[in-house]
């Protein structure tokens, strides 16, 4: 069994209240969840208009399919429009751990 673990630090454009930045970050964590099957949440910065932290998790027991899906989360995120992608941390876990 592999664990995988995605945090995306975002930049979110021109967002003056919690309520549009809301209007953001909803749309991205549902169709990442729609689209990957992964658990999503926005886990940080609930509290900065302008700043979100997502957090995914995936779970597989093949690690090339995770790493996949783990890339394919990404570039979704990449190519949305209204954030700018300032990091992305990374982590696997597997039975080894």
């Amino acid at each position: 069994m592999y664990v995988g673990t995605l945090s995306f630090d975002l930049l979110l454009g021109d967002v003056r209240s919690l309520k549009e930045k809301r209007s953001v970050v909803r749309p991205i964590v549902a169709e990442l969840h729609r689209k990957y099957a992964v658990s999503v949440a926005e886990v940080g910065d609930q509290d900065l208009h302008r700043r979100a932290r997502i957090g995914l998790a995936v779970v597989s027991g093949d690690a090339g399919h995770l790493t996949d899906v783990m890339d394919r989360c990404e570039r979704l995120v990449a190519a949305r429009p209204e954030v700018e992608l300032l990091s992305v941390h990374r982590r696997l876990h597997g039975d080894d751990d």
